[in-house]
């Protein structure tokens, strides 16, 4: 691993970055670059009761201001589904209108060319489900801006990612949508006399999935998530998941959310064992689903043209309300337990993210006859 830099600057800086990141390229693709734009400084940081600002929290804001953008449509980072301007997502100009504007916070234009310049001979790990890809795509196709170099990488087990030879970054995400090893074992009758009963997915809540377990010497910079493929429309009952430890099913059997904390309690102990003390870890919160009417397999829908207001929020994602959009609220809550008291950071995105109904791909999915079989996508973002 290359050589460290760690300061108390440091990760503040990183985290800044991280959430420009994200904003600028989850949402805003056509943001205008700026060369010149400062190095960010902790002062904007919602990383203490210190801070004089908190990043988070805020209202999206409509600007016409026209823009050069970043990256369009034929970046090679791009994934086909998420690729809104070439699907031709209705209402892209104005989805991209959009512009987050903290409460009491000077939130400065992203620039690639200083990020990257930054992590020189370093690099950056995603660990996670979709929604870290998710990110991933549009965080490419951002830096790719400051590299036009930028190669593919899929290497040390990476189901994507890429390499910036001009500043020796490497960049990508490994796919483990529960963090925990899990495996398909067909039904058997030692298992369930269950008609029902297809099988289940085991859970070996104390073994990390294959596709991260060599990597922590390797990143610089590693952000977790885990969250959207916790549910029973995932899961069902004909074919659940049942956890393990020390290589035997726990009993009695654990429900999903009580499944999922333990796996949080075991994946963050290896992490703080595990990964390098100097390694800047996050996790990142839930971006939640924006269905309405029913589940992803049950003709949700997102078709919205413009984000939500601050009093609908609650409406969509409280869980007290048992809607079809309440778990992130409640799995973020199980997530900040668990990193209590580590060196592991939290990207609060939920909130913001809330409001966006109208930022989802939907119908424009790139693929004839995608929605009939996968339903519209209300989950991941435009890229």
């Amino acid at each position: 691993m290359h050589t460290k830099l760690y300061s108390s600057i440091f990760p503040s800086i990183i985290l800044l970055s991280l959430v420009f990141l994200f904003l600028y390229s989850t949402f805003l693709p056509l943001y205008t670059n700026n060369n010149s734009s400062p190095l960010p400084t902790k002062k904007f940081l919602p990383l203490s009761s210190s801070s004089t600002c908190n990043l988070f929290d805020g209202n999206w804001v409509s600007n016409s201001t026209k823009a050069e953008p970043f990256y369009d449509e034929t970046c090679p980072f791009h994934r086909n589904a998420w690729n809104c301007l070439k699907n031709k997502r209705d209402n892209m100009g104005v989805i991209n209108s959009w512009e987050w504007v903290p409460k009491d916070c000077n939130l400065e234009r992203i620039d690639p060319w200083r990020f990257l310049d930054l992590m020189r001979n370093r690099n950056v790990g995603f660990v996670g489900d979709s929604l870290n890809e998710n990110f991933l795509v549009s965080f490419l196709c951002i830096l790719r801006v400051a590299d036009a170099g930028a190669k593919k990488w899929k290497r040390k087990g990476a189901w994507r990612g890429a390499y910036f030879p001009k500043y020796n970054v490497t960049v990508a995400y490994h796919r483990a949508v529960l963090l925990a090893k899990y495996k398909w074992e067909p039904k058997q009758s030692a298992v369930s006399a269950q008609d029902e009963l297809k099988g289940v997915y085991r859970v070996d809540v104390d073994i990390v999935a294959d596709e991260w377990s060599s990597i922590t010497d390797f990143y610089d910079v590693l952000v977790f998530n885990t969250g959207h493929w916790w549910g029973y429309d995932k899961f069902p009952k004909e074919t659940p998941l049942v956890f393990y430890r020390h290589g035997r099913p726990i009993n009695p059997p654990l429900g999903l959310l009580d499944g999922f904390q333990l796996v949080l309690e075991n994946m963050v102990h290896y992490i703080q064992k595990e990964v390098p003390k100097n390694t800047l870890k996050f996790w990142r919160l839930q971006s939640p689903r924006h269905f309405y009417g029913g589940e992803w397999n049950q003709n949700g829908s997102c078709l919205f043209d413009r984000p939500l207001e601050e009093d609908q929020l609650d409406l969509w994602f409280d869980p007290s309300n048992n809607g079809v959009n309440k778990e992130a609220r409640t799995l973020n809550h199980l997530i900040k337990e668990a990193v209590q008291g580590t060196d592991i950071q939290v990207l609060d995105l939920t909130h913001l993210s809330e409001f966006r109904a109208d930022a989802h791909p939907a119908i424009w999915l790139g693929q004839k006859d995608a929605v009939s079989i996968w339903g519209q996508d209300c989950m991941h973002l435009c890229n």
